[in-house]
């Protein structure tokens, strides 16, 4: 029997994306649980400027060492943001 994968909202995809920041702002760890490598698809891409794509969770987790290493505290300005949707299973923030 195959697994039926069901399609996230745009507005889902922001609270994710959101979520993902927050954790970031608080430093909560990469790996474990509660991580936020939990919050990623095993097929999910990110990617992050002079580093480039990472693919799947395992390419995910090395972004966020090799990044999260060079940055002592983060603090995003939510309200601020732009969001671009595809109407597909891209966001743009």
């Amino acid at each position: 029997m195959a697994i039926a994968r069901q399609s996230m909202t745009d507005e889902q995809r922001k609270s994710v994306v959101l979520e993902y920041l927050k954790a970031i702002d608080r430093g909560d760890p990469i790996t474990g649980e509660g991580s936020l490598l939990d919050l990623f698809a095993d097929d999910a891409q990110l990617y992050y400027p002079k580093w480039g794509l990472a693919n799947g969770k395992a390419q995910i987790g090395k972004l966020l060492a090799d990044v999260g290493g060079t940055v002592k505290a983060a603090q995003h300005h939510y309200a601020e943001f732009s969001w671009v949707f595809s109407g597909g299973d891209t966001l743009v923030c």
